[in-house]
């Protein structure tokens, strides 16, 4: 009888399923021998759970504040990290603010990379003066530095997690867009490619159906890459008062307010720049794993 792994590694698959399942199964396989990976990759699930579960996770409410337990320093009143300058417990604050991180994150990942990559793929395919334009408005996006053009777009949208958020994805899309059209220029005289256009198919059909799923790999790969550079642009602008408002618990906020109490109770702004440190690691760990999995160039080293 056949079992399960023989049949994911089976060298001549019966169905289209069983092949892109196989496919899936070794790809874990060769992620799974990355100690770094599984450790990034275990971060980022453990802040999935955290913010799943958070109400039975915190043990105090993140808002409510307890001026007679202010600024109590970690494992002390039952506090594991400490209270800040309203007495809230920092542990709670921290679990229910990776809710907002993975509301930012997830936003952004769903926005700016399927723009960009929509406006890569039409460069590429389109080239000549559709190119030009795409991509001389891609060089203006990306000309200015990713968080000040967020703080003045956020500037004039007004503060507030949502414009953050859109501040945050405008911002993002341009390096998509560029890794796109790399892919786009490497495939589009293909064989393949040129199979579909002689069966009648039209431009829409060939970028979405065929060109696209090419570029899905490298752009997987550039977002858990750029899921750092997310976080800490969030944290910025909820440091500067432009992000999440109180008394919303955000870990850039946490920061900003416990920077005064630095010297004395560095427990209020050190742990939330502990969560965003071992966060961003995550992401990048995790980034690094699936390009050694996805990249072709690199399945055989």
């Amino acid at each position: 009888m056949t079992t399960l792994t023989e049949w994911l590694r089976d060298p001549s698959p019966s169905s289209r399923a069983q092949a892109r399942l196989g496919q899936l199964w070794l790809g874990w396989l060769r992620f799974r021998r990355n100690p770094m990976a599984m450790l990034g990759a275990t971060i980022v699930v453990l802040l999935l759970l955290m913010a799943a579960f958070a109400p039975w996770v915190a043990p105090y409410d993140p808002i409510t504040q307890n001026l007679a337990e202010r600024l109590k320093p970690p494992m002390t009143g039952g506090h594991l990290m400490g209270t800040d300058e309203f007495g809230r417990d920092i542990f709670s604050r921290i679990v229910w603010g990776s809710r907002v991180t993975l509301y930012i994150v997830v936003l952004v990942a769903v926005t700016a990379p399927v723009f960009g990559m929509l406006i890569g793929t039409v460069a590429g395919y389109a080239g000549g003066w559709v190119d030009q334009v795409l991509m001389r408005i891609t060089d203006i996006f990306l000309a200015f530095p990713k968080l000040i053009l967020a703080l003045a777009l956020v500037a004039v949208l007004g503060p507030g997690i949502e414009n953050a958020v859109l501040a945050i994805a405008l911002t993002s899309w341009p390096p998509y867009a560029r890794v796109a059209r790399a892919e786009t220029l490497t495939v589009r005289n293909s064989d393949y490619i040129a199979a579909v256009q002689l069966q009648g198919a039209g431009p829409v059909r060939i970028i979405l159906g065929h060109v696209m799923p090419m570029c899905l790999s490298s752009v997987i790969i550039r977002v858990t890459l750029d899921m750092a550079g997310v976080i800490l642009t969030a944290a910025g602008l909820g440091f500067l008062g432009l992000g999440a408002q109180p008394p919303m618990a955000e870990w850039g906020m946490m920061i900003s307010s416990g920077r005064k109490f630095l010297f004395e109770q560095w427990w209020v702004a050190t742990m939330p720049g502990l969560a965003i440190f071992i966060v961003s690691l995550g992401f990048n760990l995790l980034g690094d794993g699936l390009r050694d999995v996805l990249d072709p160039r690199s399945a055989g080293k």
